[in-house]
């Protein structure tokens, strides 16, 4: 009887060497690609290479899981643990020496092989070691239904270790599945660009209820920030799969130049293993003399100022911008995104104000209605435009712990 294949991919990271550490690892079926498992744990203070064994033991011992008989290569970019556990080269520290037979242990050695690879192709074990490290949290996922999937089914993104540049566009439902019930209502079979709007995670100055505009860089995310901005990336990362299987995967990251956006978006391109850039057109509005202050002590410095800030479309902060010059950006960044081309989803990372700018763009509604959406942070919006013009609003405000 032929015995299954199976492959593990195993990364681990310190940032310090030593400081805080995570690993990461999941487990593919060779025949598929599918992954069947996905595992990450964070260490507290360690090494790299605590790190990197901790991702392959884990990875070794989800795959013995599946199936404790089968044929096991590991993949990792690390040079270090390929050699070392394929016993070409000495393990001289102690510590190191227990960690490699600990994963010796795990399975039988003449079922398991050794292969090294570079780093851009460990990507997916890498986002999660990552994801370990931003949340300080483990993950656990198991997907079983994938097993039996023929291999005609394989996600484009699961070949043997291949980048997302390698890769080229992400394979999509036939087109009768692309158009969702209630969607815009077109009569040809053009497709739109469809942006995934999301906020980034809690700062302090968010859950004070301070005005954080563009004019300073930050603040950062908090830990529940770092949290939210994981939470985030897991959503985005479905979107195209069982989350709006209707619309093209994710193939481009976007960021406001603010550093709690970068901060979010740097956890959305781990994940999705896409690089972040940064357009100014997506920074929240400039609140000039209100930075930093609540809306109470607003109200109390330039009485009635910020009913007008939110209702009159040209009444700018003192020093800052107005509701229509964050549209016209916000217009003009979205303008950008659909002349580079349409039939593709790209993630921007940006704020509350800037995303109901989008919105009412996208609607053609006054700047005094933008107010009534609700952007809470770390959620999502979606909004798709056509290149002839036409426009919808597809989701607003969508919660990412979902």
């Amino acid at each position: 009887m032929t015995r299954r294949r199976l492959v593990v991919e195993a990364d681990g990271g310190s940032r310090g060497n030593p400081g805080p550490a995570g690993w990461g690892a999941l487990v593919r079926d060779a025949r598929t690609g599918h992954v069947l498992a996905e595992r990450a744990g964070y260490l507290g203070v360690a090494t790299n290479n605590v790190a990197e064994y901790s991702g392959l033991i884990a990875g070794l011992e989800a795959a013995r899981a599946i199936d404790p008989e089968a044929l096991v290569e590991v993949r990792m970019d690390s040079r270090l643990v390929v050699e070392q556990m394929s016993g070409r080269w000495q393990v001289k520290h102690a510590d190191m020496r227990r960690l490699v037979e600990q994963a010796r242990a795990v399975l039988p050695p003449d079922q398991v092989t050794y292969t090294w690879v570079e780093r851009a192709k460990n990507a997916r074990a890498d986002a999660l070691a990552n994801q370990a490290m931003d949340t300080r949290a483990g993950v656990e996922r198991d997907h079983p239904a994938a097993a039996d999937a023929p291999a005609s089914l394989v996600e484009a993104d699961s070949g043997a270790a291949r980048t997302t540049a390698e890769l080229g566009p992400h394979p999509r439902p036939p087109a009768r599945q692309r158009r969702p019930s209630g969607a815009y209502v077109r009569f040809d079979d053009e497709e739109p660009l469809t942006v995934v709007l999301l906020r980034h995670g809690e700062t302090e100055m968010t859950a004070s209820k301070a005005y954080s505009g563009s004019s300073v860089p930050g603040p950062g995310l908090t830990a529940r920030g770092r949290t939210q901005a994981a939470q985030a990336a897991d959503l985005v990362y479905r979107v195209g799969r069982e989350v709006w299987p209707d619309v093209p995967r994710p193939s481009q990251v976007v960021a406001s130049p603010m550093v709690r956006t970068r901060q979010t978006a740097e956890a959305v391109g781990r994940r999705l293993g896409l690089p972040v850039t940064v357009d100014a057109a997506f920074a929240e509005a400039d609140f000039g003399a209100w930075e930093g202050l609540t809306g109470d002590e607003i109200e109390v410095g330039w009485p009635g100022a910020l009913e007008r800030w939110h209702r009159e479309a040209d009444f700018a902060a003192p020093g800052g911008e107005s509701m229509v010059d964050v549209g016209a950006r916000v217009r003009a960044g979205l303008e950008r995104l659909v002349a580079e081309g349409v039939d593709r989803t790209v993630v921007v990372v940006s704020h509350s104000v800037a995303i109901r700018a989008a919105v009412g763009v996208t609607l053609g509604v006054p700047t005094a209605a933008w107010g009534s959406v609700r952007v809470a942070p770390a959620s999502v919006t979606i909004v798709r435009w056509w290149a002839d013009g036409a426009r919808e609003v597809a989701v607003v405000g969508m919660p990412t712990d979902v």
